[in-house]
C-alpha cells in the first residue's frame, strides 16, 4: 500500500485512490497573492494562490490538476454577472442670472445741468411777479448727473424739510425759480425714462412743452427740460 502526500491510503502506487493525488509529489507553495484580490475559499478554509488548485495548491496547467485531478471547469462556481455600472448623471450647468430690465436697452442715461439764456430772455418776457429780480448768471458750470435706480429727484437741498435730491441745483448758482422738489426722474422696466412734475411752484417744459401735474412724461435721447428762471437738463442716452 503506498500512502499519498494527504495521508491516504492507496492501492495505487502512482496517483492515490482517494483523492487522486501524484504519489510521491511535493506540494509546491502557492503563488504570491496579488495586492488588493480576493482569493477563493478551499475545502478547510485554505485560501489558495490565483491560479493554483484550490484543493492541493499545485499550480493550474489545462482543466484538471496534474497533482489530485480538480477539475476547474467544472467544480469552480460560475461568476455571478454584475449590472453594467450605472452612467453619471450629466452636471447640471447652473443657472445665469437673469439681467434686469431697468438695463435691457444696455443705454446710459445723463442728466447735463446748464443755463440757457434763451429760455431765461422767455420768462423774462412772459413778466412774472419777481422776474424783474432774478438775474442771469455770469458763470454757470456745465454739471453731468447719470442716472441709476428707481427714481432720481431733481430740486434745491433743504436741511429743515428733510430735502436731499440726487440732482442738486441748490449752487452756486443758484436758480430761485427751482423748487425744493421740483420734479422726478423715474426708469421704466424697458430702460427708458419719465419726467414727473409733483406740483412745483413754477412748472416744468419738455422741449418747450409744459409738464402736466403729476403726469409722467416720457424722455427721449436730446430732449430739453426746462425749470426755474434759466435752468436747463438736457438728456443723453447712449
Amino acid at each position: 500500500m503506498a500512502t499519498c502526500p494527504s495521508g491516504h491510503q492507496s492501492a495505487s502506487d502512482d496517483y492515490c485512490d482517494v483523492c487522486g493525488t501524484l504519489i510521491g509529489a511535493a506540494v509546491l507553495a502557492p503563488f504570491a497573492q496579488a495586492p488588493g484580490s480576493v482569493p477563493a475559499q478551499a475545502p478547510g478554509g485554505v485560501s489558495p494562490a490565483e491560479g493554483a488548485c484550490p484543493r492541493c495548491g499545485i499550480p493550474r496547467v489545462g482543466q484538471f490538476c496534474e497533482s489530485c485531478g480538480f477539475d476547474f471547469n467544472a467544480e469552480l462556481p460560475p461568476q455571478a454577472e454584475l449590472p453594467p455600472p450605472i452612467a453619471p448623471s450629466p452636471p447640471i450647468a447652473p443657472s445665469l442670472p437673469i439681467p434686469s430690465s431697468a438695463t435691457a436697452d444696455g443705454a446710459t442715461w445723463t442728466i447735463v445741468v446748464t443755463a440757457d439764456r434763451a429760455y431765461y430772455d422767455s420768462v423774462q418776457d412772459a413778466g412774472g411777479p419777481d422776474a424783474a429780480t432774478i438775474g442771469f448768471p455770469a458763470y454757470c458750470p456745465e454739471r453731468r448727473f447719470r442716472l441709476a435706480g428707481a427714481e432720481v429727484r431733481v430740486g434745491r437741498r433743504s436741511e429743515s424739510r428733510g430735502i436731499h435730491p440726487e440732482i442738486d441745483l441748490t449752487g452756486p448758482p443758484a436758480d430761485p425759480g427751482v423748487s425744493r422738489l421740483h420734479v422726478v426722474l423715474v426708469s421704466a422696466p424697458d430702460g427708458t425714462w419719465s419726467v414727473v412734475d409733483p406740483g412745483s411752484a413754477n412748472g416744468t417744459l419738455v422741449n418747450g412743452d409744459e409738464v402736466p401735474a403729476g403726469e409722467a412724461v416720457r424722455l427721449r435721447d436730446g430732449d430739453v427740460i426746462h425749470l426755474g428762471a434759466w435752468t436747463a437738463l438736457r438728456v443723453t442716452s447712449g
